[in-house]
């Protein structure tokens, strides 16, 4: 079976990202100022037969949701997305969409919130693997002692949404 997924370069401001989508939703938000390499392998990893078709008007209304959250003009997101992963990865990541916009939450406090506080390592391990970069707030995540810490999108990616959502949290 061949799976097709519609993909564009997002871009505001300073912002260049590729996003993509299949027929049920969002499946993957790139890395800032990254190559399209970064979608073709992940693609080829997550699919045994894929086809990569531009087209922009498939990813219209994502393009527009992820463009009102960086400016600071939505919270929250009400587009589909269609990710799998592991049962342990969807509770990490379905614990990621429970940290409010403009908070911080370490790797333990995840671990305790999908009640396996042992698993901090894992949990690191989760989040690293999370294809919807901004969708699954992974960026929300920090080091114990509140240093910022590795992040698929790049530590200056993480710092950037950080302080953007610091700057419209209250507006």
């Amino acid at each position: 079976m061949n799976h097709k997924i519609y993909w564009t370069l997002l871009t505001h401001r300073d912002w260049k990202i590729y996003i993509a989508a299949t027929e049920e939703g969002l499946c993957f938000v790139g890395s800032l100022n990254q190559s399209f390499d970064e979608l073709k392998e992940w693609a080829k990893k997550r699919f045994r037969n894929v086809e990569l078709i531009e087209n922009n008007d498939v990813l219209q209304n994502y393009s527009e949701e992820i463009i009102e959250f960086l400016k600071g003009d939505r919270q929250q997101f009400s587009i589909p997305m269609d990710f799998q992963g592991t049962q342990f990865q969807l509770e990490v990541w379905n614990a990621l969409n429970n940290i409010q916009y403009g908070e911080t939450k370490t790797y333990k406090d995840i671990a305790d919130m999908i009640n396996n506080p042992k698993a901090v390592r894992a949990v690191g391990t989760a989040i690293g693997k999370n294809p919807l970069l901004i969708m699954i707030p992974c960026h929300r995540v920090i080091g114990k002692n509140g240093t910022l810490t590795g992040y698929r999108g790049g530590l200056a990616m993480k710092k950037m949404l950080l302080k953007m959502e610091q700057q419209y949290k209250s507006v």
